[in-house]
């Protein structure tokens, strides 16, 4: 049986473990990163573990009111505004062995149902080129390469949610 919960002190070095399987070092965020991010939102973290208490997946990122993800937000977890209107996703990340069985789709159902139950205007992410139509069907929608996001060395795309306009409730 596998089941989704948030973030806690504890989990971060499981967190960082699944983060170097997933990412290059110049991308992956670290333990310290983690800790400060876990402590300043760490119900905004959806972690899938299998049976055995192993996390297999996990989703993870701030709010904000700014509608753009930039770099500043991979490194200071203080620009966490909880009443923000927008839900970042930092990084979607499953271990291998767990790869194509559903984890990372059913915790960003998760994140998304979430953020529109908790009032927000949406979700916003970035991603590389490959992954444009992976996000698509969860009904994001690619706004281009980003200025704004340059993490890693590497070219991002903006892609956006979008549940509700500016003034519409």
């Amino acid at each position: 049986m596998r089941y989704i919960r948030h973030a806690l002190p504890s989990d971060v070095p499981q967190l960082a473990v699944v983060e170097e399987t997933c990412f290059p070092t110049a991308e992956a965020a670290s333990a310290e990163q983690f800790a400060a991010r876990v402590a300043a939102y760490g119900s905004h973290f959806w972690l899938l573990f299998d049976k055995h208490d192993r996390l297999l997946s996990f989703v993870d990122g701030l709010v904000t009111d700014k509608p753009d993800l930039c770099d500043e937000m991979y490194e200071n977890a203080a620009l966490h505004n909880e009443d923000g209107a927008w839900q970042m996703i930092f990084g979607v990340n499953t271990v291998p062995e767990a790869r194509r069985q559903g984890c990372a789709e059913r915790l960003l159902r998760q994140c998304i149902t979430d953020a529109r139950t908790q009032g927000r205007r949406g979700l916003v992410l970035t991603c590389k080129e490959a992954l444009l139509h992976y996000y698509g069907k969860f009904g994001f929608v690619s706004e281009g390469v980003t200025e704004k996001s340059t993490h890693g060395g590497v070219q991002w795309y903006q892609m956006r949610l979008t549940f509700r306009e500016e003034g519409i409730s």
